[in-house]
């Protein structure tokens, strides 16, 4: 039986892995199953290298629907973007972006079809990792820009503060879950797990911003 699988991949606190979900139930897609990467780069690592991406190469089957926000998720690198989407097509998967609501699927046999198809799919690849570098050079000349002014680069304000900061370390020392913890101080998931991984980087970033 064929199933549709959404895939995630969360790397900022704005993109949270419930708002991925409910703007594709929104746009009529039936879940089946989720599968999501917290904290990756879709610069840096291919679909392969993630704990979460890799396991769709086990998990979907001829005629299965892989589900992404837009292709940026499956990736932010030219080559590995259409090589992902290459793959799953000639393994019978359909895939479908949530945004702009593209479908790429190996079905159609016909030459010029094919054409428009791969035409699209590398101009989608190729926006996303332009996107990913436009986003780069902006974050350097702001560091430059800052150092200039003989200022100190403070990097992106954190989503919490200092007394929510605390909350979140005093949770983590009794064992709360990351979900439970998000739940209860109104951050993101995503920060909870940043918080966890290493605390003396949360409390120099809020240093950082006075807090």
């Amino acid at each position: 039986m064929s199933k549709t699988i959404l895939y995630a991949r969360v790397s900022t606190a704005d993109q949270t892995l419930d708002h991925q979900k409910a703007q594709a139930e929104a746009s009529g897609f039936v879940i089946d199953e989720v599968v999501a990467d917290h904290g990756v780069s879709g610069v840096s690592t291919t679909l392969r290298e993630r704990l979460e991406g890799k396991r769709l190469y086990d998990k979907l089957r001829h005629g299965d629907t892989l589900v992404v926000r837009w292709v940026d998720r499956l990736g932010r690198n030219y080559q590995d973007v259409t090589d992902t989407i290459r793959h799953f097509m000639r393994q019978g998967v359909v895939i479908k972006t949530v945004v702009n609501g593209m479908t790429f699927d190996g079905a159609t046999q016909d030459p010029m079809r094919e054409a428009v198809r791969d035409a699209l799919i590398a101009f989608m690849a190729a926006t996303a990792q332009a996107q990913a570098e436009a986003t780069k050079e902006a974050q350097r000349a702001g560091i430059k820009a800052a150092k200039h002014a003989g200022g100190k680069y403070r990097g992106k304000k954190p989503s919490f503060s200092r007394n929510t900061f605390q909350v979140v370390k005093e949770q983590l020392d009794i064992g709360q879950g990351a979900s439970a913890i998000a739940k209860l101080t109104g951050i993101s998931r995503q920060a909870v797990l940043r918080i966890r991984k290493d605390p003396s980087l949360a409390d120099e970033a809020l240093k950082r911003w006075g807090e």
